[in-house]
Order: C-alpha cells, then structure tokens, then sequence
C-alpha cells in the first residue's frame, strides 16, 4: 500500500490502485425530505452530489435538510391552520381529516420547491 500527503491509503487490484474510501455516514437514518434530497441531487446534480459525497459533505447536508424540512413543514402547518381553521373533530372528523390533509400537501409543496428541489 502506498499513501500520498493527503493520508489515502491504495490498493491495488490488478493493474490499478484505487483508494481505500470510507463513507462516515450518520447514526441515525434519513427521513423522508433527506432521502428526496439525495435523489434529486442524484439524477439532476451528480457533479455536486459526486463531489459531497467524496468529501464527506453529503450527509451531514442531507441531516441538516431533513431538520430545516421537518421545522419549516410543522411552521407552516401552524401559519396555515391560523388562517384556515380546521373544522371541529369531534364533529365533522372526516371533514377534519380533509382539511389536515389538504393543508399537509399544501406545506410539502412549499418545503418541497424551496428545500429539496433548488
């Protein structure tokens, strides 16, 4: 094995030496915004995704949007609940459900385009 100023140490498999790379990934799994994250990053920013991902900075990006997402997710629903109230539970739950419902994807929408697809 050889090692260059940088610390990488090399293998050598047949005629090449390829870097011995290790990914320190976090303890705890991606969420549902992390995940679409990594997969947009995949399919419409591989040059960007290639490059975190071999300097390490890809899952601690992915960690820090799954936390803005979730937060901005649960301060909209706060702001769009004061603005359209939901009905009573008690007695109109299915209408309840509909309304939560609605003003769920209207948060996701908004997390979606600002956070994960940009």
């Amino acid at each position: 094995m050889n090692t260059n100023s940088r610390n990488v140490t090399y293998s050598t498999i047949g005629d090449y030496q390829l870097p011995n790379l290790t990914l320190h990934q976090p303890k705890t799994p991606l969420g549902k915004y992390g995940r679409l994250r990594r997969t947009y990053l995949m399919n419409h920013r591989p040059v960007l995704y290639n490059t975190m991902l071999l300097n390490g900075s890809l899952y601690p990006h992915l960690m820090e949007v799954e936390q803005t997402a979730e937060s901005q997710m649960q301060q909209t629903m706060q702001e769009l609940l004061k603005q359209n109230p939901a009905p009573n539970k008690e007695q109109h739950q299915m209408g309840w459900v509909q309304h939560m419902n609605s003003l769920k994807a209207q948060a996701e929408e908004l997390v979606l385009n600002e956070l994960i697809y940009s």
